[in-house]
């Protein structure tokens, strides 16, 4: 059982990404069903979890504690593992697995998700709950007709009774009305409207001096609201990245603005009408267990035979459905159909890309990365850096991300492969990109880049090189690459040509085949590449080999 020491929302913040739970949920099912989840077990799901190439990370200083973090919170919280009396997975876990349809499965989760609850009791200091958040966001952005990132954060995360909804959009009203009079700049602006907001929510705390936050031993008012603030910012981040799974929510990463699916309206609707806002009540553990690990409830109005043929026949009027199928034989075709319409967008996209149609917005989109103006940057970065090396020469370049049903990038992919992987016939290339910096970036990347391109290299058997690109490059992970060039790794696949450039370099990479007279071709990328290799014999340190192939990269048409 968690406690809930808070006067806003708690929201399930792990995994980040609700996708990243699959394989994990999976590992744990395969090898530990029936064990009890005690510190032995959860050492030794970590020990099992390092050896997967999905996992990014090292989970050393407390192995039981990471594992703990992993699966008790979305794992568990949604329903989709059970952990007492032994492990095992709940049908919605089973269905969660095998389905076509994850975006379904979350959302049944998601809409059952409910505070309090037996997992999740408040402590004396958090506020009354009475509530289904995710249920009740649908409904601000429904009601609002869209909803901001800040107004999420500052507002939404303070719906901890649903008999307060009306006095959040009246909040959230005002909230915009200041803001189109207001004289300051947005990012005051918003900070005030935070701080003031906090001050009201912890105002019993602040004037008791009650101050002090586990992370720290500061107990000043700034810090404890300078704490306040980032979970309410990680627990906005996490809401939206967990709507966006349901498939029901848009993003706009420019304006980190929150809106339904127009073609999902109608699903939305009926979710608001049909479900009820009051929590349910439960005697035991295990009648919330079993309430939350039911595949098939709530009700969606994708399990209306007469909806799912409405939608068929109205965005795909052309296609001939017997009249004898079942309901689920009817999602299936609408879901063959939703991803063979994607694919063809994704296809019209890639030849909009492939004649430089597409530079300018390239370009600009790094820009708005660098500026920090996009909602999820390293999504961007992924996406965007995907679209570059598409346009920048020829091959096969597939992104390892997850695209919404209109072409769009939903999530990160599961990590289990390079970001990017591009074929070019006699050789491949392997991308990697972070907004990682500093000690982080080498910590998380170092490995799985190497681990990642050793893979790949012996799955094609075939040379086989990377590019690993972030807004700055760490001296460690360039100590560690250069490194590589030089050791022979069979872990890895032998001696390992990775080139790490920062972005502004890469974007200037893109913008000479932009301007180059002629269409560059593959030989040239594999040359930028064996000239590394050329480098690092010739430079005894790293220093110098980075500075000679960040040279090299800024003149890689003329090699």
């Amino acid at each position: 059982m968690a406690y809930i020491d808070s006067r806003t929302l708690f929201i399930t913040t792990s995994p980040r990404t609700p996708e990243r739970m699959l394989p994990e949920i999976a590992l744990l099912s395969k090898h530990f069903t029936g064990q009890k989840w005690d510190a032995d077990t959860q050492r030794a799901f970590m020990d099992v979890l390092r050896e997967e190439n999905f996992f990014n990370g090292k989970g050393e200083n407390d192995p039981a504690f990471s594992a703990r973090d992993r699966i008790n919170r979305a794992p568990k919280a949604l329903g989709f593992v059970q952990l007492s009396p032994t492990i095992k997975l709940t049908p919605a876990g089973e269905n969660l697995l095998h389905t076509r349809r994850t975006d379904e499965a979350f959302l049944r989760q998601m809409l059952k998700f409910q505070l309090p609850s037996p997992f999740h009791k408040p402590t004396n200091r958090a506020t009354t709950f009475c509530v289904k958040p995710y249920l009740e966001f649908l409904r601000l952005i429904r009601t609002l007709g869209s909803l901001r990132f800040d107004e999420l954060q500052i507002f939404a995360l303070q719906l901890t009774d649903w008999h307060k909804f009306e006095s959040i959009i009246t909040k959230i009203e005002q909230f915009r009305k200041d803001l189109a009079t207001t004289s300051l700049p947005y990012k005051k602006f918003k900070n005030s409207c935070l701080t003031s907001e906090l001050s009201c929510i912890y105002v019993e705390r602040i004037n008791i001096g009650d101050t002090k936050t586990r992370e720290s031993q500061d107990t000043s008012l700034k810090k404890f609201l300078h704490t306040q603030a980032s979970n309410l910012h990680d627990y906005a981040d996490a809401t939206v990245r967990y709507l966006r799974a349901t498939g029901l929510v848009n993003v706009s990463h420019i304006g980190r603005t929150l809106s339904i699916v127009p073609e999902r309206v109608d699903d939305v609707d009926y979710i608001l009408k049909t479900i009820d806002r009051t929590p349910l009540d439960f005697n035991t553990e295990n009648e919330y267990i079993s309430y939350l690990g039911n595949a098939n409830s709530p009700l969606l109005l994708t399990d209306n035979k007469e909806a799912i043929l409405k939608k068929l026949h109205t965005e795909f009027p052309k296609l001939e459905i017997g009249s004898s199928l079942s309901i689920e034989q009817l999602k299936d075709i609408l879901t063959e159909q939703l991803e063979q319409r994607k694919a063809n967008i994704i296809k019209e996209q890639v030849e909009k890309i492939k004649d430089y149609r597409q530079y300018d917005d390239i370009q600009n989109t790094f820009k708005q990365i660098e500026d920090n103006e996009l909602y999820d940057a390293p999504l961007m970065l992924e996406w965007n850096t995907w679209r570059a090396m598409t346009m920048l020469d020829g091959g096969e370049i597939k992104a390892n991300l997850n695209f919404d049903d209109y072409g769009q990038p939903l999530s990160i992919a599961q990590g289990n492969m390079s970001d990017i992987v591009c074929d070019y016939g006699d050789f491949y290339v392997s991308v990697e990109v972070t907004m990682a910096s500093g000690q982080r970036q080498y910590e998380t990347e170092s490995e799985p880049v190497s681990r990642h391109l050793g893979k790949l290299k012996k799955s094609t058997n075939k040379p086989t090189y990377c590019l690993f690109i972030a807004p700055t490059i760490n001296d460690a992970c360039i100590a560690h690459f250069y490194t590589l060039h030089h050791l022979s790794v069979s872990y890895y696949g032998g001696k390992s040509t990775i080139i790490p450039l920062p972005l502004t370099v890469f974007k200037k990479m893109v913008e000479d085949s932009y301007k180059a007279s002629y269409i560059p071709n593959p030989k040239q990328v594999q040359n930028f590449f064996e000239q590394s290799n050329v480098l690092a014999s010739q430079y005894n340190n790293e220093k110098d080999w980075y500075s000679a192939i960040t040279s090299a990269a800024l003149n890689w048409l003329e090699q």
